[in-house]
Order: structure tokens, then sequence, then C-alpha cells
């Protein structure tokens, strides 16, 4: 009896030992799914599995690498890709790189390990992807770029590129300034928030503009600075280009959140956002909307994050062996402050 009684205290604890190892760790990784270093040095992206466990069998199985949650625009992109992906029945592996180039290397290589049935993401910048888009390539895992694309001249490396025309929306931007200023004499001092250096969207809403303003001379981009797409570093720099520039006409911005930054920092210097600044800005969030009703923000260049629906559509064609564009560009609108009045209520990001 007494041995008995020993044998099942003996297997009781056993049991709770085995309950407290499950609960208590990750199997040793650092929650990516990736090869964290042993001193754990190593920049990390945070991953998720936006069903919840493991995939159930016949799932598709999706990694997703997003450049982080540096704005508005960014967290309605991440939000229209989960839930575009639990509408599609996917088993969608997410990861947050927070900015960071390696985070993302990092996750498509977990993606890879994981064997993901394709992998997609949003490439923090441009350069430095061929390595890990061969690795993906030779393990059978086809590639979908979203709205950002890599200067990779070997395209055979991914199936398609979703998003914006980043060039067009610098046009665009552009075009309309020098419309308003059309006839007017004496010359016009911009001032530009640019996004992450070395982002395709930062560099090419610069040349889009650029190219569109070129030909006339009066005008001026007396300043451009990097906000990294954020609204704190929006307010620091148009802070600084204030403090330098006694005249400054327009404020571009190549997002909304910059611009929002700025706008704090124009009133803070007892300015009027609108009035005594032009402010042009691209992405089109509800923020951004509703500053432009307000008359503070005169003009916004659309670029619609809701790429989810697209997105799942690439990847269910790609799957089934359809041949697939490699270029596929979203429709967007431009919109005047009185348009952003009419449009608020509509807006769903």
């Amino acid at each position: 009896m007494k041995k008995s009684v020993r044998k099942g205290a003996f297997l009781l604890v056993a049991a709770m030992m085995l309950v407290l190892a499950a609960c208590g760790g990750n199997g040793g990784n650092n929650g990516n799914g990736g090869n964290a270093s042993a001193g754990g040095n190593e920049p990390t992206a945070k991953t998720e599995e936006a069903s919840g466990g493991e995939a159930a069998s016949g799932k598709v199985k999706l990694g997703f690498s997003q450049v982080g949650a540096e704005s508005g625009w960014r967290s309605a992109n991440t939000d229209s890709i989960k839930s575009s992906a639990e509408e599609a029945g996917f088993d969608l592996k997410f990861s947050d790189a927070q900015q960071k180039q390696e985070n993302q290397i990092k996750a498509i290589r977990s993606f890879i390990q994981q064997k993901v049935d394709v992998i997609a993401f949003s490439p923090v910048v441009e350069s430095g992807w061929d390595t890990v888009l061969k690795e993906a390539k030779d393990a059978g895992i086809p590639v979908i770029l979203t709205d950002r694309a890599v200067d990779s001249q070997d395209t055979s490396l991914y199936k398609t590129f979703i998003g914006s025309d980043f060039v067009e929306e610098g046009r665009r931007a552009g075009n309309w300034l020098v419309e308003q200023f059309k006839g007017k004499d004496g010359d016009v001092n911009i001032v530009e928030l640019q996004g992450t250096t070395g982002s395709a969207p930062a560099i090419d809403r610069k040349a889009g503009f650029e190219e569109a303003i070129k030909g006339q001379a009066n005008l001026k981009i007396i300043a451009s600075q990097t906000g990294d797409f954020t609204r704190a570093k929006g307010k620091e720099v148009m802070q600084a280009f204030l403090k330098a520039n006694k005249d400054i006409d327009v404020l571009y911005a190549h997002n909304d959140d910059m611009a929002l930054g700025a706008i704090q920092a124009i009133e803070a210097a007892g300015l009027k956002p609108g009035q005594d600044i032009i402010i042009i800005s691209i992405d089109g969030v509800k923020d951004g909307f509703v500053a432009a009703s307000e008359g503070k923000i005169n003009f916004i260049v659309e670029c619609n994050p809701l790429l989810g629906p697209q997105l799942m559509q690439a990847v269910n064609d790609v799957l089934a062996g359809k041949e697939i564009p490699q270029r596929i560009v979203t429709e967007e609108g431009v919109f005047t402050s009185e348009d952003a009045k009419k449009e608020l209520p509509n807006r769903k990001y």
C-alpha cells in the first residue's frame, strides 16, 4: 500500500513538472522563430500567429514580415493583412521588424525553416535582399512584395509587387503646387520631410516631386531631411527647419504622420499651418483628413494601405499556378481641404 502511494505521488510530481515546463518558455527561441544568439544581443522581430496555434491540415501558411508600426498608415495596413488572412482561412505567421532590415531577414529565414507556402513582406529599405530572396527561391517558396519594392536586378526572385506608384504620388504633390503658384512672382521656399532613408517611398516620392517642379525656377527646396515617417521626428525636424529658415512658404511631407508632427511645431512657433505655411502630404489616414478638413493640410495625395484583399488573392493565384502581373498598382485619389471635409466620414483608417 505504501509503495502504491509513493508511486502515485511520484507520478503526480512528474506530471506537474511537465506542465510547468510547457508554460514557462518558448522552446529557447526569441519568439520570432529565428535563431537568436545565446547572448540575446541580436535585434529581434516580434512574431505572432494570427490563427492562434498550429495550422490545421490543409491551411495555407503565409509568412508576412511587416516594416513596423511607425504610423497610422502602417497600423491600418497591418490590420488589413491580418483580417484578410483570417477571412481567407490562412495560417498567418506575422513578424514585426521594428523598422530594422536585419529583423526582416531573420524573419524570412524563419519562414523558410517553417516551410511556409508563401512569403510576403514590405521591405524596410530597397537594397540588400538578393541573398535571402535566393534562399527562398532555392527552397521553392514564392515571394510577394507589398507596399514597397526592392532594387534587385533579378526579378525572378519575387512573383509580384503590390502597391502604390510612389513616383506618381510625388508628381501629384508637385503638380498641385505648380498649379497653385502659376503666374505668381517671387520665390517659393519649400522644406521637405523625407521618409526613412533608403526606403522606396522616400526615394520615389522625392524624385516624383522634384520632377514635377523642376521647370519652375521660383519653386525652391531650401531644406530636406528625413523624419523617419514618424510624428515625433516630423515635429523635431520641423522645429529645426523653423529655427534655421525665417521664410518657409511650403512644407512637403512624405506622409501624414510627419505632417501632423510638423503642424505641432508650426503652431508652437505662433504660425498657422495651412495659411502661413502651405502643407502637402501623402497617405490619407483619418488623422490627416481631420487636419485637412480643419484647413491645416492643404493637399493630400492618397496612398491606400488596405492591401490585404489583393495580397490574399495573389497568394491564391500563385499557389494555383496562375500567371499574375509582376506589378499590381493600387488605385488612389487626391484631396484638397474641401474634398477632405466631404470624405472624412467615409474614412476607414
